[in-house]
């Protein structure tokens, strides 16, 4: 089994593609000049954002409660959830009632970013795998509405389950501001400008 294949066997196996639009094709897509980012607003049983982040050929996935906020002094939780298809990117629509993650999906947000994790020196680059393995990524993010520096920290593992907690927090820099995060209720696709309630309705015209 490809290595992309066996790290979304998890995201295949919780998923009956023949009744939901969620994206079956698993295969590793061409990479682009840089790694991508997506933060979708996903209206499940708990209202949350899903961070995504493009690494070795398959979406990195964190459930933030609360989405990521603008905000130095906002420690936001983030719960890993399993990897997702590159295609996953462009997923907006809603999931059916029974199916893993029923509810309204759209994508708040979407662009690339670049590395910033180095060792003690500050100044030799660590691959993005190996720091995200060891436990601390920093990454800058271009995109739409969220850009600038940032870093995910797990701060806690539980042995026994194996259930990791990270922390998702914006750095001090020129792109930080007070905003905080949006209300997901009114916010908007960066694709078609539709909020979820539209989504949800089908009054997208």
């Amino acid at each position: 089994m490809a290595p992309q294949q066996a790290e979304l066997a998890e995201y295949r196996r919780r998923r009956d593609f023949s009744k939901t639009t969620e994206p079956e094709d698993t295969t590793a897509a061409e990479p682009g000049e840089r790694p991508s980012f997506v933060v979708q607003i996903h209206d499940a049983t708990a209202m949350h954002f899903d961070f995504r982040l493009e690494v070795d050929g398959v979406l990195k996935s964190w459930a933030v409660p609360k989405g990521p906020s603008t905000d130095p002094h906002d420690k936001r939780l983030a719960m890993p959830t399993e990897d997702h298809p590159l295609a996953y990117r462009e997923f907006e629509g809603v999931i059916g009632e029974g199916e893993y993650g029923a509810g309204t999906v759209i994508v708040w947000d979407e662009g690339t970013y670049r590395n910033l994790s180095t060792r003690r020196d500050g100044h030799t680059e660590i691959p993005f795998a190996q720091a995200l393995a060891d436990g601390h990524v920093s990454f800058w993010l271009d995109g739409h509405k969220l850009r600038g520096g940032w870093s995910l920290t797990r701060f806690r593992t539980d042995t026994d389950g194996g259930r990791e907690t990270w922390l998702l927090v914006k750095r001090s820099d020129e792109r930080a501001s007070g905003a905080g995060t949006p209300d997901p209720r009114r916010a908007r696709s960066v694709r078609t400008g539709h909020t979820l309630g539209q989504i949800a309705t089908g009054r997208t015209a």
